[in-house]
């Protein structure tokens, strides 16, 4: 037995409540908007500004990477399917997923949007923010490798990912 293999048999259900299943997938998104929020909050109180502008911010950011992330998946990856049923992407979004890069998208348009209304520079609001995206984007991964996503190649190595799921 290698000691470097990994064999990858994570259950993707969190936990489940009746007919709902509560995935690892979605903890982690919920884990990574807390910790953007806390650290946003302590980040805008240290520098004195008002907690309206926080909401605001906040609002935005996780409206853009939302919408940001699912338009984004509709597009780049079956933009016939969606183009021809826009509103699929709404009603069929337990079918569907979210991109990433179409969050990024998102999230620059909202940090974009957001800073406009609430009259704060840009790049202010991009520097404050280059703390929360590696940390959420890092727990967001994770929760695609607890559901067996993104897996890659298929490879020899032997420190390479085998995926039972």
């Amino acid at each position: 037995m290698n000691l470097l293999s990994i064999v990858w048999n994570f259950d993707p259900t969190f936990i489940m409540l009746g007919d709902l299943d509560i995935r690892w997938y979605g903890l982690m998104w919920a884990i990574a908007i807390l910790a953007a929020e806390r650290v946003c909050y302590f980040t805008f109180k240290r520098e004195g500004l008002p907690s309206r502008t926080l909401e605001s911010a906040f609002l935005w950011i996780v409206l853009g990477t939302f919408i940001g992330a699912r338009v984004g998946h509709c597009l780049f990856y079956e933009p016939e399917y969606y183009l021809l049923k826009p509103w699929a992407i709404i009603t069929e979004i337990r079918n569907g997923g979210l991109a990433s890069h179409g969050a990024t998208i998102g999230i620059i348009t909202a940090i974009w949007l957001c800073s406009r209304k609430n009259k704060v520079p840009v790049m202010w609001m991009t520097d404050r923010l280059g703390i929360i995206a590696p940390i959420s984007g890092a727990l967001i991964r994770l929760g695609n490798l607890f559901n067996s996503e993104i897996i890659g190649h298929q490879t020899d190595v032997p420190w390479g990912f085998k995926f039972m799921r």
